[in-house]
């Protein structure tokens, strides 16, 4: 039986573990290049101390008297991700010079435009600032931000697009990820990226999973130089 020599083996399984290692490294560098997020309006639910993010939408959401509830305009990767209003303030803080009164609800609002960094390009976020609506009994989250910061823009799916006219453009689109917070291919659905479990920002799971298996497949070559040596 012929025997392979060791130095002719050695030479065609570091030149396949090099290109596996070279294929790996390139596919890390896609899952380092993936877009910074999208630029949206993100809607909140307060107690007066913290925010939790909002499970449905303000155009579903029928809020009860008393209730607190925010809107912040950021870049943000998913619901993970997103930031919270900067003030969280309590109801009564801010609907204290609104007296109640029968057939009406008072839902206290605030407002975030965000930071500057995330601003569309050419505008500038303004302050903060609080509301009380007061409205009818039945009225969304979306008729009370109405009452007290119009002029809003919606898109065809109803996502809120700009409040009291802010900004004056765009919709939830992906900005991309070089650090210049200029918008990248607009995203595929008008909504903001789904909440994936995959919030920090590295490698997907099917992307290591591919990383994975490349290198099973060279330890798997190298066993097999070697069994017909």
């Amino acid at each position: 039986m012929t025997r392979t020599s060791p130095a002719l083996l050695r030479t065609p399984v570091a030149a396949l573990l090099a290109v596996l290692l070279a294929a790996s490294g390139v596919l890390l560098g896609a899952g380092g290049a993936q877009a910074a997020g999208y630029r949206y309006w993100s809607f909140w639910e307060g107690d007066g101390k913290s925010w939790a993010y909002a499970t449905q939408g303000p155009s579903l959401v029928r809020p009860d008297d008393g209730t607190v509830q925010g809107f912040r305009f950021a870049v943000s990767e998913d619901s993970a991700d997103a930031d919270r209003p900067r003030h969280a303030p309590a109801f009564a803080a801010i609907c204290a010079d609104t007296p109640a009164k029968g057939g009406a609800k008072r839902i206290a609002m605030v407002i975030d435009p965000g930071a500057a960094e995330d601003a569309p390009a050419g505008e500038k976020p303004p302050a903060l600032r609080t509301a009380c609506a007061q409205v009818a009994p039945d009225a969304s989250s979306a008729e009370a931000l109405a009452s007290v910061a119009k002029p809003l823009r919606y898109d065809s799916s109803a996502m809120i697009c700009a409040i009291s006219g802010y900004p004056k453009s765009g919709c939830g689109e992906q900005v991309s990820g070089d650090g210049s917070g200029k918008p990248s291919a607009p995203a595929a659905s008008s909504t903001p990226a789904a909440d994936d479990g995959d919030s920090g920002g590295g490698p997907s799971a099917g992307l290591l999973l591919g990383i994975g298996a490349i290198l099973l497949l060279g330890i798997a070559a190298v066993f097999q130089a070697r069994r017909r040596r």
